[in-house]
């Protein structure tokens, strides 16, 4: 990784230290698990907060085109970096919780792949984030997210409301600091697409 790369995050996480989830950027072994589930078969991916591109880079390795993939970033030095080392995706600077009223109207994904700190976020904001993303998933679709915590970051509650399920698809020591990768899906999937998923 290169150590530019650590000082941008650590600069990011001083200016906004809410909406930037660490200090450093997620490990390789973080990424494999975050994009495990995830293939050329999949479909477009939209990438929530991908900072400097880690979790993208492993996408690219699943077989992803990066014209397939999607990457929203409201840091504007992330966005700039993601442009420049992804040149055929598609990078917009944004708030995710304004996405889907503008840029991203219309469009549909077969994943999302979330580096928020939904900890972080209002309950209402992480509600209206899933409600956005799912609406505008294709029926087999799922939203990957980590987390440092020892749950699932979205409260069951919201998760009941939505009608989704969470369940934790793997776990890493080596991340700074250590990590769970969840994926989050609608509660009724036909098994046909549940394997379709997973192929």
């Amino acid at each position: 990784m290169p150590r530019f790369d650590r000082r941008r995050f650590l600069l990011a996480w001083l200016r906004a230290p809410l909406r930037i989830a660490s200090i450093t950027p997620s490990s390789p072994r973080l990424a494999g698990l975050m994009t495990q589930e995830i293939s050329a078969a999949t479909g477009p991916v939209l990438e929530l907060g991908p900072g400097n591109g880690v979790f993208t880079a492993a996408l690219l390795k699943r077989g992803i085109a990066q014209s397939d993939l999607t990457l929203v970033e409201y840091e504007r030095n992330f966005a700039a970096l993601l442009q420049d080392r992804f040149p055929g995706a598609r990078v917009l600077q944004a708030d995710v919780r304004e996405m889907w009223k503008t840029a991203l109207s219309g469009s549909f994904f077969g994943s999302v792949v979330s580096g928020l700190p939904l900890l972080a976020m209002q309950p209402d904001d992480v509600h209206e984030l899933l409600e956005g993303c799912f609406s505008n998933l294709k029926p087999y679709g799922a939203f990957y997210q980590f987390t440092y915590g020892p749950k699932c970051p979205v409260p069951l509650e919201i998760l009941d409301s939505l009608g989704l399920v969470s369940k934790r698809i793997g776990w890493t020591l080596r991340n700074i600091p250590p990590a769970a990768v969840y994926r989050i899906s609608r509660r009724h999937q036909p098994m046909a697409l549940i394997e379709q998923r997973r192929a």
